[in-house]
Parts: C-alpha cells; sequence; structure tokens
C-alpha cells in the first residue's frame, strides 16, 4: 500500500476531503494541515503579523518559519512514498527541499494564480511536478519548458448539506473584493433581495474585529461565515447563487459546487461554457444591470429554474466530482 502525505491549508476542509478521495483509491493516506493553529496562537498571529501588515498595506501572514519547520517535521514522521502539496506558497525552501530528499513523486496543486502567490518556481519545480487550476499559468509554464498540468477544481457529492438555506433570496458565500461589492451594492439598491455570507461581510463585532473594520455599517444583509456543508445548503436553496471572479483566471470550487449542488448559479465568465452549457446549466452576466435583470426574471418565477437545476447537477455529477480530479493528480505521481 502506498503511503501518502496530503499538505494542505485548512480553507474549507478540502485537505480532507482530498485526503479521502486518496483514501477510496486504496492508499494509506497522513493529512498535514499546514495552517492549523490554536486560539493563543491565532491572537499572536494576528498582532505580530496581521495588524502591521495591515498598516503597510500588505497581505498578511502566518510565520514562514514556523509552518515550514512544522511541515518539514511532519514529513520525516510519515516517510511518504508519494507527496501531494495543496497551494504551498507559504511554504519556505526548507520545505521543498525536504519533499526533494524524501520521494522523487511529489505534486504541487495550485488553486491560485502564480502571481498572487510566493512560490519561487525553479524551487518549486524541483521538487514537484505542477497542476495548476489556471489555465493561463498552465500556458506560461509550459512556454518555460516546465510540464504543468491544468487541472480545475470541484465538487465533493460526499459532502451532506446542513439545513436549509434562504429561500427566495439570491446568495453570494465568500471573500470580499470589489467586483464582487459592486455586483451585490447593485442588486440591494434595486430592491433584489440578497444575502452575502462571511467574515468580511458579516456585521457582528467579532468579523469587524477580526477583519480590521470599524467603519459604518455595510448596506449589504450578511451573515457570517459558514461552514462548507451549511455553504451548499444556503446555495441550493436559495433563489440564486452569485460566483463573480473579477480578474481571476481558474475557475473556483464554487464554480463546481453550486452546480453540483443543484444551484442557480449566475457566473461573470464566458469561458465557463468550457465547462457549462450557458443558459441550459448555468447563467451569465457581464455587469450589475444585467445581474439584476437576470434576478427580477429568475425571482418572478423560480420555477422555470427547475430543469437549470437538474442539468447543472447531473453534469457535475458525470465530469466534475473531486473524486475526477484526485484521479488525474494521481496519474501525474
Amino acid at each position: 500500500m502506498t503511503r501518502v502525505l496530503v499538505v494542505s491549508p485548512g480553507f474549507h476542509g478540502y485537505g480532507s476531503a482530498i485526503a479521502r478521495c486518496l483514501e477510496r483509491r486504496g492508499h494509506d493516506v497522513a493529512l498535514h494541515i499546514y495552517d492549523e493553529a490554536s486560539r493563543g496562537e491565532t491572537i499572536w498571529n494576528k498582532l505580530r503579523h496581521e495588524l502591521p501588515a495591515k498598516l503597510r498595506g500588505e497581505e498578511s501572514l502566518f510565520s514562514e518559519e514556523v509552518v515550514t519547520c512544522r511541515a518539514v517535521d511532519r514529513l520525516k514522521q510519515v516517510r511518504p512514498d508519494l507527496v501531494l502539496t495543496v497551494r504551498g506558497d507559504v511554504l519556505g525552501p526548507n520545505y521543498w527541499q525536504a519533499v526533494a530528499d524524501q520521494t522523487p513523486h511529489s505534486v504541487a496543486w495550485l488553486y491560485d494564480e502564480l502571481r498572487r502567490m510566493r512560490h519561487d518556481i525553479d524551487t518549486l519545480t524541483d521538487a514537484a511536478k505542477i497542476a495548476t487550476y489556471s489555465a493561463g499559468d498552465t500556458a506560461q509554464l509550459r512556454a518555460r519548458g516546465i510540464d504543468a498540468q491544468y487541472v480545475p477544481l470541484a465538487y465533493d457529492p460526499q459532502i451532506t448539506p446542513e439545513g436549509n438555506g434562504p429561500s427566495g433570496v439570491v446568495t453570494f458565500v465568500g471573500a470580499r473584493f470589489p467586483a464582487r461589492e459592486q455586483i451585490l451594492r447593485a442588486l440591494v439598491a434595486h430592491g433584489i433581495p440578497v444575502r452575502a455570507y462571511g467574515r468580511f461581510w458579516s456585521g457582528h463585532p467579532v468579523d469587524r474585529l477580526r477583519t480590521w473594520r470599524f467603519t459604518d455599517r455595510d448596506p449589504v444583509p450578511a451573515g457570517r461565515d459558514v461552514s462548507l456543508p451549511r455553504a451548499y445548503a444556503v446555495m441550493r436553496d436559495g433563489a440564486a447563487t452569485l460566483n463573480i471572479h473579477g480578474d481571476q483566471d481558474g475557475f473556483t470550487m464554487r464554480t463546481f459546487e453550486a452546480c453540483g449542488i443543484g444551484a442557480v448559479q449566475i457566473i461573470d465568465r464566458d469561458d465557463v461554457s468550457e465547462f457549462y452549457e450557458p443558459d441550459t446549466e448555468i447563467l451569465v452576466q457581464h455587469g450589475p444591470e444585467e445581474t439584476v435583470d437576470l434576478c427580477r426574471r429568475i425571482l418572478a418565477d423560480p420555477t422555470r429554474m427547475a430543469a437549470l437545476r437538474e442539468r447543472a447537477r447531473a453534469r457535475t455529477l458525470a465530469k466534475h466530482t473531486l473524486d475526477s480530479r484526485v484521479a488525474r493528480l494521481e496519474e501525474m505521481w
């Protein structure tokens, strides 16, 4: 039996989901969440790293030295035959050297664009084969002679939706970026019932403190962070759910999760046709006015979207599950 170590951030439990997929494929799997921290460590990180970074206008990160040391220790403890590193850009050169020393069979799966991460490509490619969710990054890497593989993100049907989501409401689950804020504010201004979920939208005092927001109340109705099972229910049960990428190249997990759970997804990318058929499996918008119009039509007759929901779910289960993506990563070993 092959021993696999999955090294992943804790984001929405995706590392655990990948580990379960590998186990179903017959591997002996160990999981290391590299950004996991105790409450005390989290508070210290906010004071030591996040606040100074916020004041400098930079992105805040956990200490590279700490997360790298822990990942190297875990690698030495497990002594895997294969290593799958998910994202991994906060892990320093010592980690990648340890991976290279341990096994020639290593893959790094990147779910963000290279321009947004801190990877040194030479260091990364010396230690691992690269899979990325970005078609653009795949092309650029191949142009440099690097055998990168395009592996999009996916839906995990093993997760059971938690409870019931809000009905008759257009939902959004995710982080706050200008393009997303513009769309949601436009919907609110035109009287469309909307609810956003996540700490960067929430008006709860704890969330405002966690995200260093001290301005007046946000006009967008919002809830706090939700777990992935709860997000599934929120997307499924709403009249529609928004997926707004902005300047991202790769497609988010939400692209596949919303369709997989049978939601009416409104996305901002014509090139989603690579995965889904526009108008019959997914809806595409090109700006605030078109989004408002789509939402009005959906809310006027929610039942007309029943066939779209069914087709989106069927396509996802047939083509875009996490198990199918992990099988592609496994081939890279």
